[in-house]
């Protein structure tokens, strides 16, 4: 029901973005999801990759400060309020939002929007009995390489 999302917290200067990424791009991660929220000193770069597992630690031991969060995956349509149904489900039984950030999917009218609440169990069980999807860890990387 939830999926991990690595939070790796990066310098705010030249280069420092690069070297988290050949760190990702050596151990052959995919980076299949970002965001990035900045600070005057640092910023926090949330990551969705192919083996969160193993991105934890590749990075903690080139140094990185590393934290591991459970999130929600939501397939929402990709048209005119899609998101807003989903976002009014959880609203509507007091659910906040604490972030999110979206990316595409290969599934044609499809997008993927990973939540952070404050409630994550209430908000997939509500999600879930709204007909929304909420993905395993298994079905993001389904959903990503489907042609």
């Amino acid at each position: 029901m939830f999926i991990q999302q690595l939070s790796v917290f990066v310098e705010n200067r030249p280069g420092r973005l690069v070297d988290v990424l050949e760190v990702l791009a050596a151990e052959g991660l995919d980076l299949n999801g970002l965001s990035v929220a900045d600070t005057t000193d640092f910023g926090i770069l949330r990551l969705i990759l192919s083996d969160p597992a193993r991105g934890e630690k590749v990075l903690k031991e080139k140094g990185f400060i590393v934290k591991c969060t459970e999130v929600l995956a939501v397939d929402v349509h990709d048209s005119p309020g899609g998101l807003l149904f989903a976002i009014k489900a959880m609203s509507s039984v007091g659910i906040s939002v604490e972030y999110m950030y979206a990316f595409g999917t290969k599934l044609s009218n499809h997008a993927m929007v990973i939540l952070k609440t404050d409630d994550n169990v209430k908000a997939a069980n509500t999600l879930k009995e709204s007909n929304v999807d909420v993905l395993s860890a298994i079905e993001v990387q389904q959903r990503l390489k489907k042609v």
